[in-house]
């Protein structure tokens, strides 16, 4: 029997309906799987009521508590009430920096069933892996402000990269795109403009690719990207950006794939020194907390990534059959992709097929 202990953190809005939702199929899994498989869960209220209670989005020592665990499933941070950045940096960000998880992997593709809002676009056209540099860049929190409500007042914040977060997060994205079947990777730049950083961007690609002659790579400026994700889907596979420009293009990539709801990510400690922490990519949305109305999919995809970080490519396999033969029955989709279906029946649905699927293997 393989045995993981899972850290299950949903955060704000829906994230408290979909994590939920996402440890149900993750439950559903290991009883279809003939004591194969066994999952334990520790649930962490950490979030914005967290924030009410305590002043603080998580405890000074909540690493400490996550460190031992296999993975981590997390929901979203955000709440109307409280400012962004800081729901954000004491969170969600507190986590993937404390454990240096510095490659975010956020897979896009038009799941069976899902009509994507591009004219022409088949499924094979638009199946791309978007890497994002997920521990510096642009989100490396560095600046700050002075003379506050002064006219003189300033503020800066600045994009940093070092070459060694650069050098890593380009290896990776090469060793990526070698395992996928083009081996064809899209470097996205702005080195038109940003002349210092970026360029050492651009240079340190061209010297990582040479480790990989069998992948061939081209750069495209940033603001041009979002054009050719649009009108040649096709000449895209594998993405990588910085920290910024990946987290605007993932987003419209999802969006071309039919929603935000059907989206997930994973934040990779590659050299498995920390656990690994899997989401969907869609906000709390508090415009539809408590409704039923929350698509799980992204969620349901996001526990697909952290079966496949655990090794578990069968039960991935597994998960992902049950996710696209739900998403194929288009009274199954919820209000986000055009239907009437809720984050309930989704859910059952999905467990559902998990355990015929025993069954039938069974038989």
């Amino acid at each position: 029997m393989s045995s993981y202990s899972i850290a299950t953190i949903p955060g704000d809005g829906i994230g408290k309906e979909v994590i939920p939702a996402g440890r149900e199929v993750m439950e559903a899994l290991a009883a279809a799987s003939n004591g194969a498989l066994n999952f334990t869960f520790e649930d962490f209220g950490w979030g914005g009521d967290y924030f009410r209670e305590h002043g603080v989005m998580m405890p000074a020592d909540g690493l400490d508590a996550l460190r031992d665990k296999d993975a981590i499933l997390f929901g979203s941070a955000g709440d109307p009430h409280i400012p962004d950045h800081i729901t954000l940096w004491g969170l969600r960000l507190k986590i993937c920096q404390g454990f240096d998880q510095y490659a975010n992997v956020r897979p896009t593709r038009i799941l069976p069933g899902i009509d994507g809002p591009l004219k022409r676009c088949g499924p094979d056209d638009l199946n791309w892996v978007i890497v994002r540099e997920n521990s510096e860049g642009e989100y490396a929190g560095v600046g700050g402000r002075v003379h506050q409500g002064h006219p003189i007042e300033a503020a800066t914040d600045v994009s940093m990269m070092t070459r060694a977060g650069v050098e890593r997060i380009m290896r990776f994205a090469f060793k990526l795109a070698q395992s996928r079947p083009r081996k064809l990777l899209t470097v996205i730049t702005k080195s038109n403009a940003q002349r210092h950083a970026m360029v050492m961007w651009d240079e340190i690609a061209l010297q990582i690719s040479r480790e990989f002659p069998d992948v061939t790579w081209d750069k495209e400026l940033v603001d041009a990207s979002t054009a050719r994700m649009i009108n040649r889907p096709a000449s895209m596979d594998t993405i990588v950006a910085t920290n910024l420009h990946a987290d605007i293009l993932s987003d419209l990539a999802a969006a071309l794939a039919g929603s935000l709801g059907i989206a997930p990510t994973g934040n990779i400690d590659p050299e498995r020194r920390y656990p690994s922490m899997f989401e969907p990519i869609h906000g709390s949305a508090f415009d539809i907390m408590g409704k039923g109305l929350a698509n799980p999919v992204g969620t349901f995809w996001s526990v697909v990534m952290l079966l496949e970080h655990l090794g578990e490519a069968q039960a991935a396999r597994r998960v992902m059959e049950a996710v696209e033969h739900v998403t194929a029955n288009r009274s199954l989709h919820t209000r986000d992709l055009g239907g009437n279906a809720t984050t309930a029946q989704v859910t059952r649905a999905v467990c559902e097929h998990i355990a015929s699927a025993r069954q039938s293997h069974s038989a």
